[in-house]
Parts: structure tokens; C-alpha cells; sequence
């Protein structure tokens, strides 16, 4: 079999991953005499010229762009009845579909709990209600173990009277009583929403509510009468991303254009638009009104509306902003960064009065070191997320990819008083996951799962050690034919990369095992634990292995992990990727012929570049709502608003690095490429199905076989209608058992 070894790269990176010891194979370097011809040249679809315009021109398949053109559709429709011919006339297909279908409509999942006024609100799936209804409930009911439930909104019901493919996309409700509630519903599962001002005294929208247009909003209450928006306010206020710089004051009666501006940004800012965020104290007062001006995906300018006009806060510009809490400011520093005395390394939790960032107060060094530390995680730690309370914080941290619950607390008092942690229980070997929170009552929703350990959810009340357990998921697979490993590959520069295997406990280590590997490497999310029960139900059950990698990208070691494969650098987050499937088929877990990868949106980059760099190590990918055209992916909305992630292609030296790797160019006649997997969604307006799409219509002039297929609704998430999804899951595993078990 003609395996092509496609980048420079590899020879290093397996030999480091395969060093060590007396029983782990020896990999020979690579002579350039030795690359296969085919490999010395271009690849035949890069263009000579690097520039928009050039790239523009070498491109064949722009017509694929047009989300609804005919030649588009028509191109979807071929490429639809294909592969569901392949994928749903396999035996497997119905049972799976089935399979998966009982677990994401099963009654007696736990339902995800959110404080809303005095109860606990609930959006809710099934199979009677795929589109969801809305519904709440006391406290008291939820704990119980049999919860009466109050429907609000019944988004199927709503759909049909309206004739529309409503989608559920969350209700902002204004404390403190939250009986007004703005309700975002998109049409087809589109990250762009509709807004309407909802009741839940009466369920009913209320006569002459708040109506927002089709748009990517970013609002929030001010007061009963007065939100504060960001939006497409007409022509020249949307960035190129397609987001708002502008945020203006809406009053109750007023249209759009009514509106007065309150904060504007330019329309050259980059990231995700400008955003405003109005803190409230447990009473529900206005505690700040703080508004972010993206730079681009991570940099970004923080201000803070004081009375009634801006004030830019002396913050560093990569920064994550947690809450307010007695007038000062929660927050992790995600840059080197300092206030009075010396700096913080990037990841540490910080609380400081908005006086000292606006410059109202001037801060003072105190003898018992700097009073704005809350804490500073260790090099394999990394802070997850944070909810304030009134005077504590609650903080999820990450310690080698497993979760951790403390408190933090001030026992003096007020600032300038030094905060005290206090670890709390929770189970060894686990993820922990931050709910809704309530700052009246102190009270924060907890949860914990494991790769084999189904969610359990708790209820954190104020000063207690431990989250009480309200529900406990039941298992959909059985896991007591697998054991959770962790281990470490060694990557091309010599980083170490966690990485955990979810396996059968008798597995023979002879490379037979069909294996998934995992990863994402993006945009700093991490990739902890999960119980994923489809996955269980669908190929653990039948004998597969899970393989979930922490490659750098992600934010399981903190900003630092995330920051190092930037830009120029983003080779070592695919090298790392390909040491994790090396070291796994040196362990004799498995090999390249029963090696397949999954990843979806950044993962998308991550598993096609695989496919095209590494092609010796897989025989299975699947790569969902991907980004592959990495030399227009700026030119396809939302595109623009991530080059901080990857670079700007309009840069020459920034396009040459991009163009080192982008699939869309880098596939080669005569390449060994395993038949892929490709899918998206025609409504999918975060990532552009136009990247999926042109990447299987070159995989067909080149003569490779591949499967694609577009769904037609449901958009980004995928998470518009549980029975749709359940086809969605049946499909990927189809394939995969058609490529690593057969």
C-alpha cells in the first residue's frame, strides 16, 4: 500500500514519540531521495499567487459558495442521495438511529436547571416535543422525584401556528423578579435570532414588548423599559464579520433607528462584535455596566459606562471577565499583566475595584502582598470557569484535564482584605461543570461526569463543603466492559500531550482495536472528560475505543497552552494530534487501519489537515461543519472574526504559513487518502458550508472516494431537534464501523 509521509515534520515527531525504552520501536529518519515524487512537486490546486485575488482565481468551486444557489443545491442533492444510499442502507444504520434516538429523547434525563425568579426554569426535548418547550417549576418539585412541571412556551406548537422552523436559542429574563424575559428564536437553527419580550405571569408575549428582527444581537435589560443592543442598526454598522461595533439605548416604543448610541467601536474591530453586560447586585440593583470591544478573536478593549458615558478600563487586552461583586471586578488575566507591584502570569483569578481600573482610586501596595490576587493556578492547572456571588466565587478549575471545586471567600471582609480558598468535595478522576447561579440566594448549580460515569447534578448552597445531589443520570451503555487510561504522547518540539483512552479492559494490545481519536485544539476550550452516551451506546459497546486528546489549542493548561500554537505556529497543534495516534499505535492499541478521527468546526482544520498531512496514520475521519479553505476563510461569514486564531490571508507572510497547511490546497493526485466522511449544514451560518462543500467536490476531481452530506436545517449546533440528531449520530457511527470494523 503507497503510504506518503506529507510533511517534513513527522520524522521528528515519531521518533520523539516512539523514544524511551529498549521495547518501543525505532523509526528511521526520512531521506528527501526517499518522498515519492508526487511529493516534490506543488500540490496542483495551490495558487501561485497568495493573494485574495489570486487565490480567487485558482479557484474552481466558488460556486459552491452560494448557500442556496442552484448549482450548489444541485451539487448537495447528488452528493445527499449517495451517501445516505451508503450510510442508511447499511445494516447498522436502523439500529443505531434507534439506539441513539431512545438515549437523546430518554424521559429520565436530568433536566437542566436554571434559577428564574423564586423556581427553576427548564428547556426541554423529546420525542413528543422535538422542537422543546419551555417550562418551570419550584425548587422544592425540582429535588423531588416527581417534578411537576409548568409549561411557558411550547416551541412546537409555536412553529406550527406560525409556520416557521422555529429553533430555541435561550431567554434573558430581567432580574430581580425575571417575570420579563426576552426570548431569541432562530429560524431553521441559524445563530442569527429574532427577539421577542416574553411574560411568564400570563405566558403570553406581551402586547407591546420589545421586537428585535432577524439579527446577531447582543442586548440586555438596563431597566422594565430599557434595553441596551448591539446590532445591524442599517448600513456601515456591521464589521466585516457581520457583527455590531455600535451599542445604543433602546426604550420601550422606540424602532431601531430611534435608538441612542451609548458606545461605538469601528467598523474594522474584529471578533465577535461589541458586547454589553449589565452586573446586578442579589437585589437585583445595577451593580456596572461594562461593555467589550473586540479587537480581534482575543484582544479586546473593556469599558464601563459611568453615568452615562464610557470609561475605558486599564485592563489587559486579553482578559476574561467573570462578574462584578461589591464593586469590584472579577476576572482572569489571560496576558502578563499588572496593577501596582509585579505581574501576574497569564491564568490567574483577579478581583479589583472598578475604581483602580477606571482610575477614580489610586491603588496602594500592601504589606501582605498584592490585595487583588484571588489565585494563581499551577503550571498544569487552568482556571475553567468562575461564578460571583455576593462577596464568593465559585471556581472550576482544571488540574492535569480533571476537574476541582473551590471556594473563594473574604473572612476580613471587603477589599483590601485577602481572599481564602477553601477546596470542596467532589468525585476523583471527573469533570466539573459550573450551572446557573443565583446571587440572591448564593446558591450554584454543579455537575460532574466521566468518560464511563454518566452527569450528576448538584446544588451548591453558601458555606457548604460539598454540592448536595439532586439527580443522578441513569447509564445508556454498559461500562463495565471498559476501562479510562491516561497517557502522554511526545509531540514534534518535544511537548508532552495528555491524552485519555476509553477502552475494553481485556483489550489485547496488537493494534486490532477500532479507535476514534478526538480532538478539537482550538480557541482555548478544553476537552475534559465527557460521558457521551451515544458514543457508549454506539461503539464502545461494540467493542470500539474512544481516544479524547488535549492537544495544545485548547485551555486545558491555561492562556499559555492556547497562545503557543497561534498564528504562524498552528503546525504544532496538527503534530501534536499525529503524536497522540503515533503513541497510540506504538502501545499496540491500535494501528493506522483501525485509526479513525472526529472533529467538527476548528476540529474541522484539525481533521483535514490529518487526512492530507498524515494519511499514513488514519483510515477514517470524519470531519463535520469544518473550516478547510483556510485561504478564503476570511472572505465566508463569520470568517473574519477568528484572525486572531489562524492569521489574516490578505498578509502575504501570513498566507504563506496558512497555505503550509490549508486541505482545500494541499490535496495531491496519488495520495493514499482514506475514504473521508465529510458533513455540514445548509443553515450553518457560523462556519460557511461552502468549506465542506468545495473540499468533496475536489476529493471528486481528483478521483478520491469520499462520502459528504449536507442536513438542510438545524444550523451550527446541531442541537435544533433531538431525532434529527439521533440520525445525525447513527450516520458518523455507520461509517465508522464501515471504515475501522469491516
Amino acid at each position: 500500500m503507497n503510504r506518503l509521509i506529507l510533511s517534513a515534520a513527522i520524522p521528528a515527531l515519531l521518533l520523539a514519540a516512539c523514544a524511551g525504552g529498549p521495547d518501543q520501536m525505532q523509526v528511521p529518519a526520512l531521506n528527501v531521495a526517499d518522498v515519492p515524487r508526487v511529493m516534490q512537486a506543488p500540490p496542483p490546486h495551490m495558487p501561485s499567487d497568495l493573494t485574495p485575488a489570486g487565490v480567487r482565481a485558482a479557484d474552481d468551486h466558488l460556486a459552491l459558495e452560494e448557500v442556496s444557489g442552484a448549482e450548489a443545491m444541485a451539487f448537495v442533492a447528488g452528493e445527499n442521495q449517495r451517501s445516505l444510499a451508503a450510510l442508511t442502507g447499511d445494516r447498522r444504520y436502523e439500529p443505531f438511529r434507534q439506539q441513539a434516538e431512545a438515549i437523546l429523547t430518554a424521559t429520565d434525563r436530568i433536566p437542566s436547571p436554571s434559577f428564574l425568579g423564586e423556581g427553576i426554569g427548564n428547556f426541554w426535548q423529546d420525542a413528543a416535543n422535538p422542537k422543546g418547550v419551555w417550562r418551570r417549576t419550584t425548587l422544592e418539585s425540582y429535588r423531588s422525584a416527581n417534578t411537576q412541571w409548568e409549561t411557558m412556551l411550547d416551541v412546537d406548537a409555536l412553529s406550527r401556528a406560525e409556520d416557521r422552523d422555529w429553533v430555541w436559542k435561550g431567554a434573558d429574563c430581567l432580574a430581580p423578579d425575571e417575570t420579563r424575559c426576552l426570548v431569541s428564536l432562530s429560524d431553521g437553527g441559524k445563530d442569527a435570532v429574532t427577539v421577542r419580550e416574553f411574560d411568564t405571569t400570563t405566558g403570553l408575549w406581551v402586547e407591546d414588548g420589545f421586537i428585535l428582527p432577524e439579527g446577531k444581537h447582543r442586548l440586555e435589560w438596563l431597566d422594565r423599559d430599557t434595553l441596551l443592543v448591539a446590532t445591524d442598526f442599517g448600513p456601515n454598522t456591521l464589521t466585516e464579520s457581520g457583527y455590531p461595533f455600535i451599542v445604543k439605548s433602546l426604550t420601550r416604543g422606540q424602532t431601531l433607528d430611534q435608538a441612542t448610541e451609548v458606545y461605538r467601536g469601528d467598523i474594522g474591530d474584529g471578533g465577535y462584535g461589541v458586547s454589553p453586560t449589565v452586573y446586578r447586585d442579589r437585589d437585583g440593583a445595577i451593580e456596572a455596566v461594562i461593555i467589550s470591544r473586540p479587537l480581534d478573536t482575543f484582544r479586546s478593549e473593556t469599558w464601563q459606562v459611568v453615568e452615562g458615558a464610557p470609561v475605558k478600563l486599564t485592563l489587559p487586552e486579553r482578559v476574561s471577565i467573570f462578574g462584578v461583586t461589591r464593586g469590584a471586578l472579577i476576572f482572569s488575566n489571560d496576558e502578563p499583566w499588572g496593577l501596582i507591584a509585579g505581574r501576574f502570569r497569564p491564568g490567574t483569578l483577579l478581583a479589583v475595584p472598578l475604581a483602580h481600573l477606571t482610575g477614580a482610586v489610586r491603588p496602594s501596595v500592601s504589606t501582605d502582598g498584592d490585595p487583588h490576587l484571588v489565585y494563581v493556578p499551577s503550571p498544569r492547572q487552568s482556571l475553567q470557569d468562575v461564578r460571583v456571588l455576593d462577596g464568593v466565587l465559585i471556581a472550576s478549575m482544571s488540574d492535569n484535564v480533571t476537574g476541582k471545586l473551590m471556594r473563594f471567600d473574604r473572612p476580613g471582609g471587603d477589599f483590601p482584605s485577602r481572599w481564602r480558598m477553601t477546596e470542596l468535595q467532589g468525585p476523583d478522576n471527573s469533570a466539573v461543570g459550573l450551572g446557573d447561579s443565583s446571587k440572591k440566594s448564593g446558591r450554584v448549580f454543579v455537575s460532574s461526569e466521566g468518560f464511563l460515569t454518566p452527569n450528576t447534578l448538584g446544588l451548591l448552597e453558601p458555606a457548604t463543603s460539598a454540592p448536595e445531589t439532586l439527580r443522578s443520570a441513569p447509564a445508556r451503555f454498559d461500562a463495565s466492559t471498559h476501562v479510562v487510561e491516561q497517557f502522554e504522547a511526545t509531540s514534534s518540539d518535544g511537548t508532552k500531550i495528555p491524552y485519555f483512552v476509553t477502552r475494553p479492559r481485556d483489550l489485547v494490545m496488537d493494534g486490532h482495536a477500532p479507535t476514534i481519536i478526538y480532538g478539537y485544539g482550538g480557541f482555548q476550550v478544553s476537552k475534559p472528560p465527557a460521558y457521551i452516551p451515544e458514543m457508549g451506546k454506539l461503539w464502545l459497546e461494540n467493542g470500539g475505543v474512544y481516544v479524547n486528546a488535549n492537544i495544545r489549542g485548547g485551555g486545558e493548561f491555561g492562556p499559555e497552552w492556547h497562545q503557543s500554537v497561534l498564528n504562524e505556529n498552528r503546525q504544532l497543534a496538527f503534530d501534536d494530534f499525529a503524536a497522540v495516534a503515533a503513541d497510540l499505535h506504538r502501545r499496540g492499541i491500535t494501528s493506522p487501519r483501525r485509526t479513525g478521527i472526529y472533529g467538527r468546526s476548528n476540529g474541522g482544520v484539525l481533521t483535514s489537515v490529518t487526512m492530507t498531512q498524515h494519511p499514513e496514520l488514519i483510515n477514517a475521519a470524519v470531519i463535520e461543519s469544518p473550516l478547510i479553505d483556510m485561504l478564503r476563510y476570511h472572505e465566508l461569514p463569520a470568517g473574519a472574526s477568528w484572525i486572531g486564531e489562524y492569521g489574516d490571508p490578505r498578509i502575504p507572510e501570513e498566507a504563506a504559513w496558512i497555505a503550509r497547511y490549508s486541505a482545500y490546497q494541499n490535496l495531491r493526485p496519488g495520495a493514499d487518502y482514506p475514504r473521508v466522511y465529510i458533513t455540514t449544514n445548509t443553515r450553518d451560518d457560523r462556519v460557511h458550508p461552502g468549506h465542506a462543500r468545495k473540499f468533496a467536490a475536489r476529493l471528486t476531481d481528483m478521483g478520491y472516494d469520499h462520502l459528504y452530506y449536507e442536513e438542510t436545517s438545524g444550523g451550527h449546533s446541531n442541537d435544533a431537534d433531538p431525532v434529527a440528531n439521533a440520525r445525525r449520530w447513527a450516520r458518523h457511527y455507520v461509517y465508522l464501523a464501515q471504515q475501522l470494523m469491516d
